[in-house]
């Protein structure tokens, strides 16, 4: 793309101007805006002052070089200098399903003619027809990104954990809440200890899914504002599922008790009880036997307490 834009002084005054990547960011989206009504891309008419791109392409586009290779802006930095650039009223954006329109609010005031009328220049070093030769081609160029974005966005092997599970985060509270969401300060810092926690990716997605699903049952009409609901629900789910892994562990390793003597420990062991018939004449003789020794007994008994009465009397006559 050729041309120019217009860059007022007044930028040096405001808060973006000591943000690199957000004064970046702005000047990016400048240069890429239609400057006119009724370019289509992708099926999307885009008035003047609009650009159509994803944040990951958009981080991409931010790549800077440091030292001897080139630097990639994660895409939550990108997300943060967005939400930075639509609290100052400078941008404004609509998410569709091939990117995300950002429209420059004051368009007007930052690339107008004085009378207020933008006429097409010819230029020696840039003809009309030659002009609008480029924009065909840039449109054409930005189709093309846009087809193979939704392929790439797939392979999430070399992003950082915390920006896929903020770009997770943000696409379910789009959803929920029918508009475009920005993560704050502290949704990232929660993202942070959830990655800190060393709870597998794919896990945490699921869980994260999972919690907006039921909290859309319980409250039809509400919707998740913060990280943090959701760190507590991952945590607490994660934790139950791990002990129940564990449990599963143990019991395959338990062995299944038997009843048999051979398993039982020493001292609880059944001793057998050894029973025999006895022949008729062993209760005949035992009894036999045992008469003549109770008689025996009984006057034996009988002759000591015959014997202790006599003595009593002597004592007691004094003799």
């Amino acid at each position: 793309m050729q041309g120019w834009i217009k860059l007022h002084r007044k930028i040096l005054e405001n808060e973006i101007w000591h943000d690199v990547t957000t004064y970046r960011l702005f000047t990016l989206l400048l240069l890429q805006a239609v400057h006119k009504d009724g370019v289509k891309v992708k099926g999307i008419e885009l008035k003047r002052g609009q650009y159509l791109r994803s944040y990951s392409k958009l981080a991409e586009d931010l790549e800077y070089k440091e030292k001897r290779g080139f630097k990639k802006v994660s895409k939550s930095t990108v997300l943060r200098s967005v939400k930075k650039l639509v609290d100052e009223g400078i941008v404004s954006v609509n998410e569709t399903d091939y990117g995300t329109v950002f429209t420059i609010l004051k368009y007007h005031e930052y690339q107008g003619f004085d009378d207020d009328n933008e006429t097409p220049i010819e230029t020696d070093n840039e003809p009309l027809s030659e002009r609008n030769r480029n924009e065909i081609e840039t449109l054409s160029k930005q189709e093309q990104e846009l087809k193979n974005l939704r392929i790439k966005e797939f392979n999430t092997s070399t992003k950082d954990p915390v920006d896929v599970i903020a770009e997770k985060f943000i696409d379910l509270r789009t959803a929920a809440e029918g508009r475009s969401v920005y993560p704050t300060t502290k949704d990232y810092e929660a993202i942070a200890r959830i990655v800190a926690r060393g709870i597998p990716l794919p896990q945490t997605i699921k869980l994260l899914e999972q919690c907006f699903a039921e909290y859309k049952e319980r409250q039809p009409n509400g919707a998740i504002k913060a990280f943090g609901y959701c760190e507590k629900y991952i945590l607490d789910h994660y934790k139950a599922l791990v002990a129940r892994e564990q449990a599963k562990e143990a019991a395959k390793n338990v062995k299944p008790f038997k009843n048999n003597n051979s398993f039982k420990p020493k001292g609880m062991r059944a001793k057998p009880i050894r029973t025999e018939m006895l022949p008729d004449w062993f209760d005949a003789e035992s009894q036999q036997h045992e008469k003549p020794n109770l008689l025996k007994n009984e006057q034996e008994i009988a002759k000591k307490k015959a014997d202790l009465q006599e003595k009593l009397k002597l004592l007691r006559s004094g003799s």
